[in-house]
């Protein structure tokens, strides 16, 4: 819809309300090709595997899969803040993000890999192998301590409530919105609007202790207390990020182009401009006060990833992650081009697999004093490079299957007409 256009208001039958059959054809060549760009992917990260770097295979899917957990999450807390608030402006694109929330249940089968590393001793989290403590001259009382939060047993049992919540209130606010594209029930507005405090306060908390869990406990000696709020601002980013994109695409194939407008672009520019100024004010927080502490537990983890290939890869992050998005994103002219802000969108994402990257691969290698952690060498680069785009694609392809057999927007949403009409100021 231009500009200046007149809104129009459809039936809810609408033909322009559902998957455009062009992109609903993708579902099984992405599935298909995601699933075996994610196998040989996987299969060259064991392939990469030496003395020196004995956890790489388990450290590649597990990079790829924190990269479309972070979307599926950051998408749920879209859906989550917009009922909390009685957003209005969002409704229009509220579906996209449902629509990608709801695949946290087939997430938590492709959690199950991660699960069965537990069962090989330090192949993916050195806490499992019973010789750690002794190899690295830890004290014993203080590593008993971290072994009554980091054994197998109360991992896997946090890792299923989590998935619980998680699912839970995916399921809840998926039913709750589709129910009411065929009912047009108000009340399941208001329903999904009082459950959202409590939703939110538990979202945060699973979020944080998941962060903890598989990304802060692969190197179990190292705390941050901001580590949770970090892996829930790259969520939240990206999460915009892939609304714009996916927003974008389906008008370029015919959906949805009366009803989202360059005012929605324009406030997803801002949300996008925000978080990427969010993810580096929690970046260079973390960073700036265990600089300043400098105590040894703490520095170790920021020590290993400014030596080698990951030295450089940190002034990538600040340079290409930070500054370029900010300054390419703060225009108001560019927040309302849609072509633009989409392209900065996926620009933004594919960032934030670096950043994913970064976080975790640096632990595939053997911590022995000195060590500087490798990349993998070609091999292992491109094994990341798969695992990511294999797993991306069948989280898109698995979008796509449940955009397929539903309407791509509320169409029964009480503020969808507010939604249509909504203007920036």
């Amino acid at each position: 819809m231009s500009e200046h256009a007149e809104p129009k208001f459809k039936p809810a039958d609408d033909p322009t309300f559902g998957l455009p059959s062009s992109l609903a054809s993708l579902q099984l060549p992405l599935l298909g090709g995601g699933l075996v760009a994610l196998i040989i992917g996987v299969a060259m990260g064991f392939a990469a595997e030496s003395e020196d770097m004995p956890r790489f295979g388990f450290s590649t899917y597990l990079t790829a899969y924190m990269y479309v957990l972070t979307l599926s999450l950051g998408s749920l807390f879209f859906v989550l803040i917009q009922h909390l608030v009685r957003a209005g402006w969002s409704v229009v694109i509220r579906r996209i993000a449902e629509c990608f929330m709801i695949l946290l249940v087939p997430l938590a089968i492709l959690f199950l890999p991660i699960l069965f590393s537990l069962f090989f001793e330090g192949r993916l989290f050195v806490w499992t192998d019973p010789n750690y403590a002794s190899e690295h001259g830890l004290d014993s009382k203080m590593w008993e301590n971290k072994q009554m939060f980091l054994n197998a047993p109360f991992f896997i049992g946090r890792a299923i409530f989590y998935f619980v919540v998680w699912g839970g209130l995916a399921v809840y606010y998926w039913r709750g919105s589709t129910n009411q594209d065929e009912t047009g029930e108000r009340a399941a507005t208001d329903r999904m609007q009082y459950w959202s405090g409590p939703a939110v306060m538990a979202f945060s908390l699973t979020t944080s202790f998941a962060a903890f869990d598989w990304g802060m406990s692969l190197a179990p000696m190292w705390f941050s207390t901001m580590f949770g709020v970090y892996i829930f601002a790259g969520a939240i980013l990206s999460a915009h990020c892939l609304i714009t994109v996916v927003t974008y695409v389906l008008q370029r194939h015919g959906a949805i182009k009366d009803e989202v407008s360059v005012e929605h672009y324009h406030d997803l520019g801002k949300y996008i401009f925000g978080f990427v100024v969010f993810w580096t004010y929690i970046s260079f927080s973390q960073y700036l006060l265990i600089w300043y502490g400098n105590i040894p537990e703490e520095t170790e983890w920021f020590y290993a990833r400014q030596r080698g290939l990951f030295g450089g890869l940190s002034l990538v992050l600040i340079l290409l992650h930070w500054l370029v998005p900010f300054l390419g994103t703060m225009s108001r002219h560019v927040r309302r081009r849609p072509g633009l802000m989409a392209c900065w969108a996926v620009y933004i994402l594919v960032m934030h697999a670096v950043d994913i990257y970064w976080i975790i691969m640096p632990e595939a290698r053997h911590l022995v004093h000195g060590n500087i952690p490798s990349m993998g060498g070609a091999v292992g680069l491109i094994a990341s490079v798969l695992s990511i785009v294999g797993m991306t694609a069948l989280f898109v392809g698995l979008g796509l299957r449940v955009a397929s057999g539903n309407r791509v927007i509320a169409v029964r949403d009480p503020r969808l007409r507010e939604s249509i009409v909504f203007e920036n100021f």
